[in-house]
């Protein structure tokens, strides 16, 4: 198999949208296995749909080496090609010096070579000088072609790709040209995710005009042809090893406003000896199952039917009330709290308005609030219902929660926010909501907890 990684010299760069249409190109000819650096959600969702694999997380903070390994030799099973696209600039990680959380970092590890996309806008010899700094800074990172990005024609090209080769000795592997049509839908965290985009009228025509504006100004053969051959290594045989037949169901909300999930999860559940049940809080009925996962997502765009469903509401509040073990992570966190507030102008509403949650979590969520992104660091303590111990994870969100005084927390962070004054993870009976996500390979020990409480009846 051969591995290719696509970083980008700055966030905006347009690497995202790039390595989609790579992917898309690809898949018609080969079997592409796209990764993802860092612990984003929604580049995933689109990466899957191109390719028609599920896309994987790789994160040097998160997992440790043994871990990422794991996660790229079961991703890459049965793939010709392993795309892996970074996040932000090719050296930005956890900190201004070192590689933790980079995309260099996880290139180094797998001895990858990079392509770098360039925003080359207002620039041509200066875009050179960007590319020999990154060159120059790490002398282990391969950097094996530049793609230039936001090109003013076929002139500004021209001497861009002049300039590099001189000075950088490195070929211009494609000049896409200067347009808003590249950037896919944005929202408040990110991109809109594909479960929700692709039913949105015109996003599938949109995703094609990106795929044909890459694939002519871009060679993706000349692209897969930089790839260098890979024999993934398995150092943690058995992760994902389905060693007993499930006896455990575990629902699982599965919808336009619940999907921030990572792929792997699905695959570490069935390895645990847990059936998943997908079910929609949007529409469905609460399905029977031993314990619930609730993950994150956009529940704030969908509130009036989250609301309306108040079958389901009442459900999840009497199994939690009950014992039945519920992991809630952020967005889920949200829907498990007494109310949700939205003031007027927060992505497009045009109301203020309070509306009623599930109640497992005595509390009141607030948005918009401060935009939170950062990597997580703490301690599970005796209060958490599944696992104690080293907690790692990412949180990212833009609300608020109002809780009790008297509120438990599982969580006492060292780097992170948390939900209140560096905790995190609000107990009640057998339910935990927090705004850390975390990894389930990394946190596979905490799953392994949630599912045995589910499989002894809450009772660990």
């Amino acid at each position: 198999m051969r591995a290719l990684l696509i970083a980008g010299d700055r966030s905006g760069s347009g690497k995202t949208s790039i390595t989609l249409a790579l992917a898309a190109l690809l898949a018609k000819s080969m079997t592409v296995q796209t990764f993802k650096v860092g612990m984003d959600y929604i580049d995933p969702s689109y990466l899957t749909a191109a390719s028609g694999r599920p896309c994987r997380n790789l994160d040097t903070f998160v997992m440790n080496e043994a871990e990422m390994r794991e996660i790229f030799s079961f991703g890459c099973q049965g793939a010709d090609l392993a795309l892996i696209e970074g996040v932000r600039g090719l050296y930005e990680g956890s900190d201004p010096v070192g590689d933790q959380g980079s995309t260099a970092a996880v290139a180094k590890l797998f001895d990858l070579p990079v392509v770098l996309v360039v925003n080359a806008r207002s620039i041509t010899r200066s875009a050179a000088a960007v590319v020999k700094g990154f060159q120059v800074l790490d002398p282990a990172i391969r950097i094996v072609g530049v793609i230039l990005n936001q090109v003013s024609g076929e002139r500004h090209a021209e001497k861009a790709t002049t300039a590099i080769s001189h000075y950088c000795d490195l070929p211009v592997l494609g000049a896409i040209p200067r347009t808003d049509d590249i950037s896919l839908t944005m929202r408040h965290l990110g991109l809109v995710p594909f479960r929700e985009g692709a039913v949105q009228k015109g996003f599938q025509d949109q995703f094609a005009s990106v795929t044909g504006m890459v694939g002519e100004a871009v060679d993706p053969d000349a692209v897969a042809a930089l790839a260098v051959d890979v024999i993934p290594q398995s150092p943690l045989p058995g992760v994902f090893s389905r060693g007993r037949k499930p006896d455990v169901t575990v629902g699982i909300a599965l919808d336009e406003a619940f999907n921030f999930y990572y792929a792997d999860l699905f695959d570490i559940f069935p390895a645990l000896g847990a059936s998943l049940l997908p079910f929609s809080p949007l529409s469905d009925s609460l399905p029977d199952a031993d314990g619930y996962i609730l993950g994150g997502g956009y529940p704030e765009l969908f509130l009036p039917a989250l609301e309306g469903n108040d079958q389901a509401r009442e459900a999840i509040r009497e199994a939690s009330a009950g014992g039945t073990p519920i992991y809630a992570e952020c967005g889920g966190l949200m829907y498990l709290t007494d109310t949700l507030s939205v003031a007027r102008g927060f992505a497009g509403t045009d109301y203020t308005r309070e509306f009623q949650m599930c109640g497992a979590i005595p509390g009141r969520t607030e948005i918009p609030s401060r935009r939170i992104v950062r990597y997580v660091t703490g301690d599970a303590l005796s209060v958490c219902p599944f696992w104690q111990g080293p907690v790692r994870g990412h949180e990212f969100h833009y609300s608020a929660i109002s809780l009790d005084a008297t509120a438990r927390f599982a969580y006492r962070l060292t780097r992170g926010e948390g939900i209140r004054d560096r905790n995190d993870g609000v107990v009640m009976h057998r339910t935990l909501g927090s705004y850390t996500h975390l990894h389930p390979v990394s946190s596979r020990e905490f799953f392994r907890g949630f599912v045995e409480a589910c499989r002894t009846g809450g009772k660990v």
